[in-house]
């Protein structure tokens, strides 16, 4: 393996990594060497990743809407592997609704997770390499945001969630511009249709056709495929990218 894909000595918090594409990531990240701070609500599907990747993982249940979640991945990376200089926001809900009908209670749950759990994440391990870039250690952090298409082109019935992606873009960007004196780089990544629990419903009978009709190379992703794309960003192999935004979607939003 090329050791500049190689995700060796790179220890990376993974939020919603107990199901569907995060646990992809999870298992992706430890496949090509690095060790995994695993988050999600659900210590079920955290057991069982634990239980696969062994002492290249360790676990914490938590919500990201809490930043003392956030608090506690540092330290359980510190704990274990001795700190962590990677992270993917991967954790998402939806809570869809058209906009004249939404209430306040959808919009808000969406924005906390997607917008303000990134930013409790985001913080945390900023501070965390700040600290350690002042006392004299050379680090190398990436932070990876998980945006979307619907944040650039909007999207129907989910006003929240469009909302919600398209901050993560400036957050994305502002975290570039403030930490790369650090040598920390900050990224997005947008995937299209994967096949998870979370996109059931628009990849069942009534809207299958119409968004494979969308997508150029005719099929929906498997997650290990939008997976390898963030493990590249996390990897050395990126390491003059910033504020960029990595579109992993067949085709289905072609722009220069």
């Amino acid at each position: 393996m090329d050791q500049n894909f190689s995700l060796e000595n790179k220890q990376v918090i993974v939020t919603g990594a107990g199901q569907g594409i995060g646990r992809a990531l999870a298992v992706e990240i430890a496949r090509l060497g690095g060790r995994v701070v695993a988050v999600d609500m659900n210590a079920e599907g955290l057991n069982t990743l634990k239980a696969e990747l062994g002492d290249r993982c360790v676990s914490v249940t938590g919500s990201v809407t809490d930043p003392a979640t956030a608090a506690a991945a540092i330290e359980a990376g510190v704990a274990e592997f001795g700190g962590v200089n990677g992270l993917v926001n991967n954790a998402g809900i939806t809570r869809t609704a058209m906009i004249d009908k939404m209430t306040i209670e959808q919009w808000q749950q969406v924005i906390d997770v997607h917008l303000t759990g990134s930013f409790h994440f985001l913080q945390a391990l900023g501070r965390h390499l700040i600290a350690r870039s002042k006392a004299g250690e050379k680090i190398a952090g990436s932070i990876v945001n998980v945006s979307s298409d619907a944040g650039r082109n909007g999207t129907v019935g989910q006003i929240n969630y469009g909302t919600a992606k398209a901050g993560v873009f400036g957050m994305t960007m502002c975290a570039a511009r403030e930490w790369a004196r650090y040598n920390i780089r900050a990224n997005t990544v947008g995937f299209g249709v994967v096949e998870t629990p979370m996109t059931e419903v628009i990849r069942g009978e009534k809207f299958r056709d119409q968004y494979m009709a969308k997508i150029p190379l005719g099929r929906f992703s498997e997650p290990t495929e939008v997976a390898r794309p963030v493990c590249f960003l996390l990897s050395d192999a990126a390491s003059y990218m910033t504020g960029q935004h990595l579109s992993v979607n067949g085709g289905s939003a072609i722009s220069v």
